[in-house]
């Protein structure tokens, strides 16, 4: 594929690797007419389970068709479990738009048990869950290169971000020069040098910091929140070719996972 397929498409990719013992279900929308894709791999045969999801945003195709292929291609590691998650947020996907059909951004959904139907669903297929890792898809139409967010506890330096971008450097791919300026998403009125340090390719997030100044936390952030140890969120640059973008997040996860 060489650009974007519908949702219907994207949905039938992932049934197709059911007879590959991929688990693909869908689970309700907790109060909207809607269902989100949900698929397991491995569970029962590994002690250790990672989250994966992309399509939060719906004007960000790349990530769920790169994390298809992820799947498809074989390029997750064998020796872990995954609860993957392949599109957030269907109603944007399918209507071109960050937000879904309720106007509201899923990324920003994820507090108090979920204030988003996608997020209530989340939740309540992972109720009872717990995750080594977490792994979050997205794409950034300013950027002009890739790079990963790596939230970090104090006292703790990056431990994930620079094995990706050496990753990124070797595939030849364009990996974004972070400087002061430089939209990271932090909240009006918070001075970004508070919560986040720049480094090429890499954003390094105060946890804390984060916690403190958003009213509604990503997924990644609420499942740091509930005992996962590390989450990532990799951002492909949305102006660059199709195929580009997807191997970027091909050669990003699997660096993370083998860095795991």
């Amino acid at each position: 594929m060489t650009e974007a397929g519908s949702y219907a498409e994207l949905a039938q990719g992932w049934r197709a690797l059911r007879p590959r013992g991929v688990l693909v279900r869908e689970v309700a929308c907790v109060g909207a007419p809607r269902t989100l894709l949900f698929a397991e791999l491995g569970a029962g045969t590994a002690t250790a389970t990672i989250s994966i999801s992309a399509g939060v945003h719906g004007d960000e195709p790349a990530a769920p068709w790169a994390l298809l292929a992820l799947v498809r291609d074989g390029l997750l590691d064998g020796r872990f479990a995954y609860r993957i998650w392949p599109c957030l947020n269907p109603s944007g996907y399918v209507a071109g738009t960050r937000a879904n059909a309720e106007g509201q951004d899923v990324n920003r959904s994820f507090s108090r048990g979920g204030t988003s139907p996608e997020a209530r669903a989340v939740f309540t297929a992972n109720r009872d869950r717990r995750f080594a890792f977490a792994l979050d898809l997205h794409e950034d139409f300013e950027a002009a290169g890739c790079y990963v967010y790596e939230p970090l506890r104090p006292g703790f330096a990056p431990w994930y971000s620079p094995v990706v971008v050496a990753a990124l450097d070797d595939a030849g791919l364009p990996v974004q020069a972070l400087e002061d300026g430089f939209d990271v998403g932090a909240p009006a009125g918070f001075d970004p040098t508070t919560m986040y340090r720049l480094e090429r390719g890499a954003v390094l997030v105060d946890y804390e910091a984060e916690l403190r100044a958003f009213s509604g936390l990503p997924s990644s952030f609420a499942l740091l929140y509930r005992g996962t140890p590390s989450s990532l969120t990799f951002e492909t640059p949305l102006p660059r070719p199709w195929a580009e973008r997807i191997a970027a997040h091909r050669v990003a996860v699997t660096a993370a996972l083998s860095r795991l």
